[in-house]
């Protein structure tokens, strides 16, 4: 009996520590496709919002404001406003970085690059370009492990564990990890002239903040970067969107109160059934097709998920579902 229950541990921790796999093409595209037969009104909602870009400056200049005043001010202050005013702002950056990843802010091209850069001024580390070329793939390719730089890389999974400590070091250092993932997307173009623009922007405004500000300021912008996508409730974020919490539904939505200073960004299943629609519209797709959404699981806090996470040994960086079915698409 012993020899048994020994066996049975060694398979439960042996399957907890590989991702899920699905012989199944990404679940966007068909749903997609059901929802426009079924509502083609849904059409309407396609387009652009130009209000995005006014968004952009209130929060860049509030947070440079915030960024001002806390100058000669105690770190520890400077701790405190950013967890719970900073990251939210920051956090808000990230959506309008997304909406400009996919063409929604202006119908010209360098526009929303450009908007993209400037949303990522308070961000500190320059991301808005390099994620666009990422993200894109992760629409597309969603699960293929080779193409989706939103999955953690198998030693990173690996390393993080099961532990509380170790998923809280994983979302502490969120930035870092995502960033080394990358090398191994050997088919994403990393460097292009709008990087380096992205990259001369945001380190400059970095170094302008510490010689007129000084250092507490940019450590405010620095903290507020670090909890608006990690060791924070709104960090809970990125293991709403698609980790396996009631597989094999692989993407879920949060319909919480915090979509309203999160820009909808909770709407995912939406977002992802139609990257084409607007933060602004996309509760209006799942109004007018309420029995496409209204099945599927999705969350209500992201504070009680972030601490679930945490807590809960069964979620890891294995809980999420991948495929090397590439649904006829080429990469390029």
């Amino acid at each position: 009996v012993e020899v048994s229950n020994n066996i049975r541990q060694l398979k439960m921790t042996s399957a907890k520590n590989e991702f899920q796999f699905s012989n199944t093409v990404e679940p966007h595209k068909e749903r997609t496709r059901a929802i426009l037969k079924a509502h083609p009104e849904v059409r309407e909602h396609i387009g652009r919002n130009p209000v995005s870009f006014l968004i952009i400056l209130f929060a860049v200049g509030l947070q440079l404001t915030i960024a001002y005043f806390l100058s000669s001010q105690s770190w520890w202050l400077a701790l405190i406003v950013a967890f719970l005013v900073g990251a939210f702002a920051n956090h808000a950056c990230y959506v309008l970085i997304h909406e400009a990843a996919h063409n929604l802010i202006f119908k010209n091209r360098p526009m929303n690059y450009i908007s993209g850069i400037l949303a990522d001024i308070p961000n500190v580390l320059p991301s808005s370009v390099s994620f666009r070329s990422y993200h894109l793939k992760h629409h597309s390719f969603q699960g293929d492990y080779y193409l989706d730089a939103d999955l953690a890389s198998k030693w990173e999974a690996k390393i993080i564990g099961h532990s509380f400590f170790g998923k809280a070091l994983w979302e502490i250092l969120f930035p870092v990890f995502q960033a080394i993932r990358t090398p191994r997307m050997k088919e994403i173009q990393f460097m292009n002239m709008w990087t380096i623009i992205n990259w001369v922007v945001v380190f400059g405004v970095d170094a302008l903040v510490i010689v007129f500000f000084g250092w507490n300021s940019f450590l405010y912008l620095v903290f507020s970067f670090f909890f608006s996508i990690g060791f924070h409730p709104l960090g809970a974020r990125w293991i709403q969107e698609h980790f396996l919490i009631a597989p094999p539904q692989e993407t879920y939505s949060y319909y919480g109160p915090l979509n309203t200073v999160a820009l909808n960004v909770g709407y995912h299943n939406e977002h992802h059934d139609f990257p084409s629609i607007p933060w602004s519209n996309l509760p209006k797709v799942k109004a007018a097709a309420p029995e496409f959404y209204d099945n599927l699981v999705y969350h209500k806090s992201w504070t009680k998920l972030w601490l679930k996470f945490l807590f809960d040994p069964k979620l890891s960086l294995y809980s999420r579902m991948i495929r090397d079915n590439r649904g006829g698409l080429s990469a390029e």
